[in-house]
């Protein structure tokens, strides 16, 4: 296949293009790093014809969401709809990177019938991506692939996110944490990358939504305890008991309908996960 990938050269993107180039598939790379912005339609006008188009670009750190709100809403609005514009106008279907909308979850497991939820300028904005995606399948019939990734890991990712923070302070000897309590449910870079390649021989059948995660949450507490176990027990933790307003305690996934319709099962465990971003 021709696959172009948005973000190509981020945390997800670049492990991507190398496995989908591995696979024998063509990849087209467009990415900030490159010169290309998905807010410029011009960027999206000059691709040659192909046949899917993964959609990774976005501004993703949530604290700077609230800070700089109108940049998150304008990279990942009008960039999803540049590169759903250019599926409409090549025949291609979209893979959509969206994140966990599911806010403070009604029930655990998660599945993908819980209601939409936000309380964060970067989530909504993904929402609305989602929005777009319905949009141009029932006004245009593009067909999409919108993945609800809950907490991605893995080498390489922004030290800014949680266990890479908590892997680079405990090689430093010393963890300070604001609160042990939140769980997550976390899944390895590997699996990510997996699910697209799955996706690629799925047909949707319109905008189909899929959860991407283990289907098992640890809480920051438990990510310190493995990630001890791994470096050395005589590590300081300092947790600071300071709670975020509005902070989700737990949050699991329901995974079984990517396990049905895309025969997609994660693979990686949290303590191997953490081994192999210790060791890299």
């Amino acid at each position: 296949m021709k696959i172009v990938v948005t973000g190509s050269k981020g945390f997800i993107g670049s492990k991507l293009c190398e496995t989908l180039r591995s696979l024998n598939h063509e990849v087209i790379e467009i990415d900030l790093s490159l010169g290309h912005n998905v807010e410029d339609w011009s960027d999206f006008k000059k691709l040659p014809k192909f046949d899917y188009l993964v959609h990774l670009a976005a501004k993703i750190f949530v604290p700077e969401s609230f800070d700089r709100p109108r940049s998150f809403y304008q990279t990942n609005i009008i960039g999803t709809l540049n590169a759903i514009e250019a599926c409409r106008i090549n025949d291609a279907k979209l893979i959509f990177f969206s994140s966990y909308a599911y806010g403070a979850p009604d029930y655990l497991p998660i599945d993908e019938k819980h209601p939409v939820k936000s309380f964060n300028p970067y989530s909504r904005s993904k929402i609305m991506g989602e929005d777009i995606c319905k949009s141009y399948f029932a006004d245009f019939g593009v067909k999409s692939i919108v993945f609800r990734p809950f907490n991605i890991y893995g080498p390489k990712q922004d030290s800014r996110f949680l266990i890479p923070s908590i892997i680079e302070q405990a090689k430093k000897g010393s963890i300070t944490l604001k609160d042990n309590r939140p769980k997550r449910d976390y899944i390895f870079i590997n699996d990510i990358i997996n699910a697209v390649i799955k996706a690629l021989d799925y047909e949707p059948e319109g905008s189909d939504v899929f959860n991407l995660a283990s289907g098992k949450s640890f809480s920051v507490e438990e990510i310190v305890n493995i990630t001890k176990e791994i470096v050395g027990d005589n590590i300081k933790v300092n947790y600071l008991n300071e709670h975020r307003l509005n902070e989700v305690l737990d949050t699991v996934a329901n995974i079984d309908k990517a396990s049905k319709l895309l025969k997609w099962r994660p693979q990686v465990r949290i303590l191997e996960g953490l081994e192999m971003i210790i060791k890299t």
